[in-house]
């Protein structure tokens, strides 16, 4: 039996030869005994190279040897070979509708095995004989490993745009695995399902959510933590504290999931100068080291708890920080030979200090512009009402800032400066409803004497001087209505009596 680890059998029979012939080149016989001493080689037993029977070869094939040997002065093995056949790899007893037809299988059917494959292209020669005949399995098996038609993993049991694009892109380019030169350069996240359930305070039992944050160059977690669901609240819970415990990194790799897509996240790693990459549609294997992670979560941590019955997420998660600190980051890492924490102190770093926790609550928020009820002086957020401070009732817009969950910090921003101007506080009501209301303070700055308005607008005095300027007459008829209004006003007025 050929050893896979060892040569191969065209190295095998070279070897073979060449001990055969060997012992002409060291010891070479008188003039007129070289066939003598080729009989007597071939009066011997040999073994055989690929069986390790005893076996022995004639002596015209022991000659050819030899003249093949004595023809190659410095590499006498490179001759020896056993050559190649010329028709290796064409598989001459397959025909082109043949090919075709396991091309065309393949393309349809990238998941299905070789002898799938082989017993479905026989039901479909059985029904159309024009394909040609059916070929063996080996020899099969043998056209569709060197022509590249290899079995896949099924990406997903749905046929969307996404997957046969996944499909294409597999095809078109090639995979290889990748580390960042750089501690902190590049982190992954992502959230694992996991394998046991853990009892609630409602007494129901729910899977509970994984979420894991991987440095890519040393492997160390910069932070493990399990929750009930997948939200971009415990998704910026959890990285928040990996960000306060190992630093901010430049880069962030994660899914197209909901949480990593929500405008929290996004606009938060944004505001921080945290490069967001996500992977593209159906590829896992982009986000390989983070998927990787979860096996020793579940072969070791899960494994080591199976016995513990009424599992509470709080003591889930202190069972997890136990592991991940005093085991995994501590055992030597298969690929990078150190273990994690070793080489993340090792560096190099291009991370950056941690901002304290007010700064990274207000910068993981969604931001949006809100109109300004001017009634009022309210902007709705959420279906709720936020007063907005009275030096801001000119605006029309007002720029706000806050999370989705938390609606008891909303923030007012500057749109030119991104500056944070104020909190904004919910709208009370009964509080309002005491009548006590503040002056309003002036918006810009009035002069001290104010002084009414006297005489003709500028503009109209500019269009009556254009009027009069055409040296035309007015366009209207005038009428004297002064003697009409003074018989009006007499006719209508009481004769005064007179006095004596």
């Amino acid at each position: 039996m050929i050893d896979r680890n060892g040569p191969t059998i065209h190295e095998l029979w070279a070897r073979t030869r060449f001990s055969v012939v060997g012992p002409l080149f060291a010891a070479p016989p008188a003039p007129g005994e070289l066939a003598a001493e080729i009989e007597r080689l071939a009066a011997k037993t040999w073994r055989h190279p690929v069986t390790g029977e005893p076996t022995r070869f004639g002596a015209s094939t022991i000659e050819r040897w030899y003249y093949l040997a004595k023809k190659a002065r410095i590499d006498p093995l490179t001759e020896l070979r056993k050559k190649i056949r010329s028709d290796s790899g064409t598989q001459p007893s397959m025909g082109e509708k043949l090919r075709q037809a396991i091309i065309g299988q393949h393309r349809d059917h990238r998941s299905w095995s070789y002898k799938l494959h082989y017993d479905n292209l026989r039901a479909r020669i059985r029904a159309d004989s024009a394909i040609g005949p059916a070929p063996s399995y080996a020899t099969l098996r043998r056209y569709m490993k060197s022509t590249g038609l290899i079995r896949r993993r099924k990406i997903s049991s749905k046929d969307t745009d996404g997957v046969r694009k996944a499909y294409a892109r597999l095809d078109a380019r090639e995979v290889r695995s990748y580390e960042s030169a750089h501690v902190n350069a590049l982190w992954h996240l992502d959230f694992h399902h996991g394998s046991r359930k853990v009892l609630t305070r409602s007494g129901e039992l729910v899977t509970p959510l994984l979420l894991g944050v991987l440095d890519d160059r040393s492997r160390l977690c910069c932070h493990l933590q399990w929750y009930y669901n997948e939200s971009a609240e415990n998704l910026v819970h959890g990285l928040s504290q990996a960000i306060q415990k190992r630093g901010l990194p430049r880069a962030l790799m994660t899914d197209n999931g909901s949480a990593m897509k929500a405008a929290e996240t996004c606009e938060g790693l944004a505001r921080l100068g945290i490069l967001h990459e996500r992977t593209l549609d159906h590829s896992p294997y982009q986000n390989g080291k983070q998927e990787s992670f979860w096996g020793p979560v579940e072969g070791r941590l899960i494994a080591m708890i199976e016995g513990h019955e009424q599992l509470e997420l709080g003591f889930l998660n202190e069972l997890t920080q136990a592991w991940v600190e005093f085991e995994y980051h501590r055992e030597v890492h298969s690929e990078t030979g150190q273990t994690p924490l070793e080489r993340f102190l090792a560096g190099p770093d291009v991370g950056r200090p941690s901002p304290d926790s007010d700064s990274l609550r207000k910068a993981f928020c969604r931001q949006e512009s809100r109109t300004q009820r001017r009634s009022d002086g309210t902007v709705s957020v959420e279906g709720r009402r936020f007063e907005v401070p009275g030096r801001f009732r000119h605006l029309d817009r007002i720029l706000v800032r806050w999370a989705e969950w938390d609606l008891s910090c909303l923030w007012q921003i500057d749109e030119r400066t991104g500056v944070i101007l104020g909190r904004l506080f919910p709208l009370d009501r009964e509080k309002n409803s005491d009548g006590i209301r503040r002056a309003l303070d002036p918006i810009t700055q009035a002069p001290e004497e104010t002084c009414s308005p006297s005489g003709l607008a500028p503009l109209l005095e500019e269009l009556l001087a254009k009027s009069r300027a055409t040296g035309l007459a007015p366009p209207y008829l005038p009428k004297d209505e002064t003697a009409r209004t003074a018989g009006l006003a007499g006719a209508g007025s009481k004769p005064e009596k007179e006095t004596s």
